[in-house]
């Protein structure tokens, strides 16, 4: 492990903000830090390329819609969609769930129709789908999960009817760290004539996400959780759906023609791309795929599989320490949320934070499951591909104190 420690130690000197740290950064399902060559790209961009796309005939114009779409397509091949049409830029996964939500729920879905998640959902993909079951008078089935937090395929077969119409999950969850079989869960919901919406805001920084052959719908992720900016993210949906789907938001560069009485729109994917849109932020996403693809899914999986062990080993040893979700720390993908005995998660992460130690304290924007576990709130370390055993070396010296600084014996 010491040569694959100092590898992982060549890798964190390309982000910045550790150069002359004094904190242990693991809240990175929250969201991620930033290497040189995402920084570097949209300092590039802003300074020798920036001007509005889509719609100048000047040079600088052409030169910032090629950088644009030149992002696009390079999210089409990182999800290996068919096309660039299916690439959806948004601000993050939770607009491009909402897309999803408001233009196809809002169009397809009718009374009496029912869409099944699971009670695991990040409130992303839970509240726009509550919305717009009510509005349209559909019905929210909720699955629940299994100890080891997966949906059974005996619980989904059950769930489905003739009335589900729509399916969103999460591949992986932002609390309990689980995969879900989702490849066997999108053939079923098919079978039933009924779409597949999956978020894949935790999955697509962990693995080598394949929207062809998982044959997913929808798929909606965030760049700043895969080392990309912020305020950037994109939506995938099959063409054949987009096409028959309304825009999402009105205004400029979405339409083909307007009159004072009426409007049609433009063509895929910009119908969905209302107004100016975030040409450095979709450079920089571009910058971060690149960077993610030169380490390779592969090494990340390893990586990640190989720390989470060593986390989860450690937190084992330490008494009045719960560990939700599976036992085996390669089923974590990296997140690992926890309780202990008799303090508050809030009081956990303050504590964390005076040994320089960051990670999440709260709901994590998951609160039926948060009641579904009989729990209000949950403390949670989420590692990186630049995390070291170093990182997690004092997340656990630091997590040996705190019955003791809330004055507990052990």
């Amino acid at each position: 492990m010491e040569e694959r420690e100092k590898e992982i130690a060549r890798i964190k000197a390309d982000f910045p903000i550790f150069k002359s740290a004094d904190f242990f950064y693991l809240d990175n399902a929250a969201t991620t830090q930033k290497p040189y060559t995402v920084l570097e790209a949209m300092k590039n961009y802003y300074e020798t390329e920036n001007a509005n796309p889509l719609r100048g005939l000047y040079e600088l114009s052409l030169k910032a819609t090629e950088a644009y779409e030149k992002a696009r397509v390079s999210v089409q091949n990182f999800l290996h969609a068919e096309s660039p049409e299916e690439i959806i830029f948004v601000r993050n996964a939770t607009e491009g769930l909402n897309l999803v939500a408001q233009s196809y729920g809002r169009a397809f879905l009718k009374e009496g129709d029912e869409i099944l998640i699971t009670i695991m959902e990040h409130h992303s993909n839970l509240i726009p789908w509550q919305q717009i079951a009510k509005e349209k008078g559909a019905k929210l089935t909720f699955l629940e999960p299994n100890e080891e937090g997966l949906i059974s395929l005996e619980s989904f077969k059950k769930a489905l009817n003739d009335k589900v119409k729509i399916v969103a999950m999460a591949e992986v969850s932002n609390v309990l760290g689980n995969r879900q079989d989702i490849e066997t869960f999108v053939k079923l919901t098919h079978e039933n004539n009924a779409i597949f919406v999956c978020d894949g805001a935790q999955s697509v920084p962990h693995r080598k996400v394949d929207v062809q052959a998982m044959d997913v719908d929808f798929l909606a992720f965030s760049g700043h959780k895969v080392y990309g900016p912020m305020g950037i993210g994109a939506v995938y949906g099959k063409k054949e759906l987009l096409e028959k789907m309304p825009p999402f938001l009105f205004g400029g560069e979405m339409i083909e023609y307007v009159t004072k009485e009426d409007a049609t729109w433009a063509e895929l994917p910009h119908k969905f791309e209302a107004g100016t849109v975030n040409v450095g932020g979709a450079v920089g996403l571009e910058a971060a795929i690149q960077y993610i693809e030169k380490l390779g899914f592969s090494f990340i999986e390893e990586r990640e599989k190989e720390l989470s062990e060593y986390l989860m080993a450690g937190m084992k040893e330490i008494p009045h320490v719960h560990i939700l979700g599976s036992e085996k720390g390669k089923n974590h993908h990296g997140i690992m949320t926890f309780t202990i005995d008799g303090v508050h998660p809030h009081d956990i992460a303050e504590i964390m934070d005076s040994h320089k130690v960051c990670i999440r304290a709260g709901h994590h924007c998951a609160q039926p499951l948060m009641k579904f576990m009989g729990t209000p709130s949950t403390s949670r370390v989420s590692l990186g591909l630049y995390n070291t055993k170093e990182d997690v070396d004092a997340f656990l010296a630091a997590l040996k104190t705190i019955r003791g600084a809330m004055g507990y014996g052990e």
